[in-house]
């Protein structure tokens, strides 16, 4: 489907149209499997098509791992699932070096990290030497070992999921290893009509086997490629930065968005422009990724979190405050 897409240029009108057939396609397979949570599967498709990682953090019973499995089986390729546990070492996530009597050899035997889309099942279970092994591949892309650097699939995505109510032998991850997460998504539970339907006998709810492939990884890493040209004007960027800026001198806030946070949200902005049929951004689309792009990146106040006052309403009252300006096509 993205065989014709131009790598050498923006991408056109044209460009854009089949990109929309793309995004629709797995976002319905995906849809298949996890009833009535199709805005959540629109959010974690930017994530796929940004060349970013989801983080899937909510109670138990959502749909967290059936909506990692279901991305795994619309997008197709390699897929690897990691339980973490408090015994799991690094070396169980990116692979090691082996002997082989039989030849006198040493060689690499890569771990379940090769994969082009890995969920990585209660990450916050594992030891932080272990998270710190996974989050390392997720930001450079490779797995050195004995000094060779060893590069994963293209595209690869991380799909991690935590429980933040069984707290017991968990390891919290630290808030620099949550930026690498482009989106921190919640599921919640279904409303009454998709509920009564999930609990209906012989719904497809939760039927992963039933997810049809409907893209393959190469058009997956194409697609990603074409939309990092997406036209971004300058005073869009301007806006973005003023956002950043704002969050940096919020007094409800121990830490602001980085650059790197500025940086992600932009290319979210470029693939949500994209999937609402436009070759550029607009400021609804930095507004409407701010908060699951942004909010997992900040640290409000021990004075701020005593009020009752999280990342989420601080990015609220910024983006009322800041001015946004007015589109400027390509």
């Amino acid at each position: 489907m993205t065989d014709d897409i131009r790598q050498d240029a923006p991408p056109s009108e044209a460009d854009v149209a089949r990109f929309r057939l793309l995004h629709d396609a797995v976002v319905d397979a995906v849809c298949e499997a996890l009833h009535g949570k199709r805005t959540v599967v629109e959010l974690v498709a930017v994530a796929l098509f940004a060349g970013g990682h989801v983080l899937l953090e909510d109670v138990p019973g959502t749909g967290k791992t059936t909506l990692a499995r279901a991305f795994s089986a619309a997008v197709g390729g390699i897929s690897r699932r990691i339980q973490f546990t408090p015994d799991l070492l690094p070396a169980d996530v990116t692979g090691t070096s082996v002997f082989d009597p039989a030849t006198g050899q040493i060689s690499f035997r890569p771990g379940p990290v090769f994969a082009n889309v890995l969920l990585a099942d209660e990450i916050n279970r594992a030891a932080a030497k272990t998270q710190s092994a996974l989050l390392e591949v997720m930001a450079e892309h490779t797995v050195t070992a004995d000094g060779v650097a060893q590069p994963v699939p293209d595209p690869f995505l991380v799909i991690a999921t935590q429980n933040p109510v069984d707290l017991d032998g968990t390891y919290r991850l630290p808030e620099a290893q949550l930026d690498r997460f482009l989106v921190r998504v919640h599921i919640g539970y279904p409303d009454v009509d998709h509920e009564i339907a999930v609990l209906r006998p012989g719904s497809s709810a939760g039927r992963v086997d039933r997810v049809r492939q409907v893209t393959s990884p190469e058009a997956v890493a194409s697609t990603t490629r074409m939309l990092a040209g997406l036209h971004v004007a300058d005073p869009i960027l301007g806006y973005v930065r003023a956002l950043g800026a704002a969050t940096r001198a919020d007094e409800r806030l121990r830490l602001g968005a980085s650059t790197r946070a500025l940086r992600a949200l932009v290319g979210a902005a470029q693939v949500r422009a994209a999937t609402q049929g436009r070759h550029y951004v607009v400021p609804s689309d930095v507004q409407q990724l701010a908060v699951p792009v942004l909010a997992h990146r900040l640290v409000p106040t021990r004075e701020a979190l005593l009020a009752g006052t999280g990342a989420e309403d601080v990015l609220a009252d910024v983006i009322a405050r800041v001015e946004a300006p007015r589109p400027t096509p390509a």
